[in-house]
């Protein structure tokens, strides 16, 4: 294709790839697809070190980097301050339940972790401004194509630099009063994720939002997300008016993908009504599997989950030492077993690899065409 949209991104098929997996990444690039590395979590180190191998690994193919910078966050600490602040206002209500959560189902809640442990008290606070900046110092120093962020307007420093460096700055937005925020503010791009996406979302379903954004969007591409696992779906969308699509969930279930061997195996054996959105994972409301995890924050026993940033720093140490455990077997910890994933869940017959799936999207896609060609014609 040689649409707008492809032009600005280097691109002649509009698939993007949201992961936090790098080997994702590269290998949707290089299939003729467009990675967008999640940097969510990561410091300015790590993050030099990822992009350092996508730059490696993608061929010299165009990607892009997704920064989460909230626009509003009941929690905040000063410049220079670390994560100890935040582990200091974690309740210990709240930390004697996730240790009892993890006892019951086998998981010792002490068991040493690797490098990037998220209550590192010596780690910089994770999506504050301060943090946000050293990133974008990080991410703007790559070759990228494209950055994006995530829960509200992305702030001033990232949309100018994007000018700066003659990349579009992308935004994601689940509700057309948020498109219509982020075309005043001169984005780029409008992400319209559905409700059926994995991950931090609305309640809006894609069917729905997409329409109701584009007609606001004006001279603005949107890319439509939430649910889409298929061509067949991308081929909808941009009949609908958008101008490609946004994915993740799907490439979850590939060889490449950071997803653990059981929550693979879940993933396969999971449907559409088999994923939540709760507050348990993150503090904001985010899509995932339905697990014993999600289960006990809902439940009589819970203390209620804690804002952003918080309950990350509660909830994923906790599930790295409950994946370490259901890896070595453990059945009781399979049951807390947990991702961000989206209702297209459902449609996730087995596990490929990215390319197996880019080239399904493209020929699925096509066979898409063909069809409504025949209908005109018809």
């Amino acid at each position: 294709m040689n649409t707008r949209l492809c032009r600005m991104l280097g691109i002649g098929f509009p698939l993007l790839a949201f992961s936090h997996c790098r080997d994702v990444v590269a290998a949707v690039s290089r299939a003729g697809g467009f990675g967008v590395f999640g940097a969510a979590g990561y410091t300015p180190e790590e993050l030099e070190q990822e992009l350092r191998w996508i730059d490696a690994h993608a061929d010299g193919r165009p990607y892009g980097v997704d920064l989460l910078v909230p626009e509003n966050l009941s929690i905040r600490t000063g410049s220079g301050a670390s994560n100890a602040e935040l582990l200091a206002q974690i309740p210990s209500r709240h930390r004697d339940f996730v240790g009892d959560l993890l006892r019951r189902h086998g998981v010792d809640p002490d068991r040493a972790l690797g490098e990037r442990r998220r209550d590192d008290p010596d780690r910089p606070p994770p999506y504050q401004r301060e943090t946000a900046e050293r990133l974008m110092d990080v991410a703007f120093g790559h070759p990228i194509r494209l950055i994006a962020n995530a829960l509200g307007v992305p702030p001033a420093s990232m949309m100018e630099r994007a000018r700066a460096a003659g990349i579009p700055c992308a935004a994601l937005v689940g509700a057309r009063d948020h498109a219509l925020r982020q075309v005043e503010a001169g984005v780029d791009i409008l992400v319209a994720q559905g409700g059926e996406a994995g991950g931090h979302c609305g309640e809006v379903s894609t069917m729905v939002l997409v329409p109701e954004v584009l007609r606001v969007a004006g001279n603005t591409p949107v890319l439509a997300a939430g649910g889409i696992m298929t061509g067949r779906q991308m081929a909808g969308c941009m009949a609908m008016g958008a101008a490609g699509v946004w994915t993740g969930s799907v490439w979850l279930a590939t060889t490449e993908a950071e997803t653990s061997p059981v929550f693979r195996e879940k993933m396969v054996a999971a449907r559409s009504r088999d994923t939540v959105r709760s507050r348990g994972r993150t503090g904001k409301p985010a899509r995932q599997l339905r697990s014993a995890w999600t289960e006990a924050w809902e439940g009589p026993e819970s203390p209620g989950t804690l804002p952003m940033p918080l309950q990350g720093l509660i909830s994923e140490p906790a599930m790295a030492r409950v994946n370490r455990a259901a890896e070595g077997g453990d059945a009781a910890a399979r049951e807390l077993v947990s991702y961000f994933v989206g209702q297209g869940v459902g449609l996730v017959e087995g596990v490929q690899s990215c390319r197996a799936v880019v080239e399904a999207f493209m020929g699925d896609f096509a066979a898409a065409l063909e069809d409504m060609q025949a209908l005109a014609e018809g």
